[in-house]
């Protein structure tokens, strides 16, 4: 099962923002979602910008068998591909929480996967992913 921040702040809407607390809040929710489904057999990924230690921390107590993946992209490859115009509204000073550029994201310091988005296609990441996923 997959679970996205994205998608709980659709379903909650303003109630999880941008903010530390908000976005420590939507990974909170997408933890306790994710514990839920492993209590019933199902095995889970979450898609979340953990962008500070304090959402790892959270993840890593709460599930204690969860693996850490790294997407990694670098700030202007992100603007460039960003299907949201969210770099753009950020640059004419529309959103000043855009993890990356105007608050620091620090990318995590031993994440079990590392996908650099900028040297490989889909299809070598997805290849990737999933033999790191059988191995475990």
């Amino acid at each position: 099962m997959h679970f996205d921040g994205d998608e709980i702040r659709d379903f909650f809407g303003p109630d999880h923002g941008f903010g530390p607390g908000d976005r420590l809040r939507v990974v909170s929710t997408l933890v306790f979602l994710a514990r839920k489904a492993n209590e019933a057999g199902v095995s889970v990924i979450i898609s979340a910008l953990t962008a500070h230690e304090d959402a790892r921390t959270l993840v890593a107590e709460e599930l204690p068998d969860a693996l850490v993946g790294y997407v990694e992209c670098s700030i202007d490859q992100c603007a460039e591909r960003d299907p949201k115009g969210l770099y753009a509204r950020a640059k004419a000073g529309e959103i000043d929480t855009l993890v990356g550029w105007n608050s620091e994201y620090v990318p995590p310091a031993n994440p079990a996967l590392v996908l650099n988005t900028e040297n490989a296609d889909p299809d070598a990441l997805f290849e990737m992913t999933d033999r790191f996923l059988v191995r475990r």
